[in-house]
């Protein structure tokens, strides 16, 4: 099982990347977020997870364990496979989906393509019973920040940036934004502030 991949980003794709370690490119279906800070040449590294099926081994990779808890909890649902799951990652983070089930917002979830409201309504039921794993993960204390800066920090770290340079641009946007922003709006706003530092 690989559950853990560093290296240098080779190829970059519409939904995947191709990490090189050490000769060997590995490709690694990634969510938007993490496609959008990804830089060709630079230094990545992903928590993963190895889907096994009869005919194929597919690698998934995030820029956190919170991501790759919530999706390896995703799977264990009925009809939920590892693209659907990726899709609901990339409309919302772990923190999102959270709030979605505690509160029964079946609206929320029908933001993911391919989810109408039966679908949505059944997944907030099956999830009900597993939404303390969730909500541990998306209200877990951070360090001087809060969960969800913290969220975007350890998310742009796994993406090679060092952490005081991270912090410093998720305190910046922060700053400018306000603290009510989303975790996508944080992430991706703070890869512009560091990507105009460089």
């Amino acid at each position: 099982m690989i559950s853990f991949l560093s290296g240098t980003v080779h190829r970059i794709a519409a939904d995947h990347l191709v990490v090189l370690t050490y000769g060997v490119g590995r490709k690694v279906h990634v969510t938007p977020d993490t496609l959008a800070g990804t830089r060709h040449g630079a230094e990545i590294e992903l928590v993963t997870t190895l889907v096994v099926r009869e005919d194929s081994m597919t690698l998934f990779g995030f820029g956190t364990e919170d991501e790759n808890h919530t999706f390896e909890v995703l799977l264990t649902i009925s009809g939920i496979g590892p693209r659907l799951a990726m899709a609901i990652l990339s409309v919302m983070g772990p923190d999102e989906l959270a709030a979605a089930i505690s509160g029964q917002d079946a609206t929320a979830l029908t933001r993911v393509p391919g989810i109408g409201k039966k679908g949505a309504s059944r997944i907030i039921l099956e999830l009900e019973n597993k939404l303390p794993k969730f909500a541990a993960t998306a209200s877990a204390p951070a360090l001087s920040f809060g969960g969800v800066n913290q969220q975007v920090v350890d998310a742009l770290v796994g993406l090679g940036w060092k952490e005081p340079q991270a912090a410093e641009a998720v305190q910046d946007v922060v700053s400018e934004l306000g603290p009510d922003a989303g975790t996508s709006t944080l992430l991706k706003a703070s890869l512009k502030v560091l990507g105009a530092r460089k």
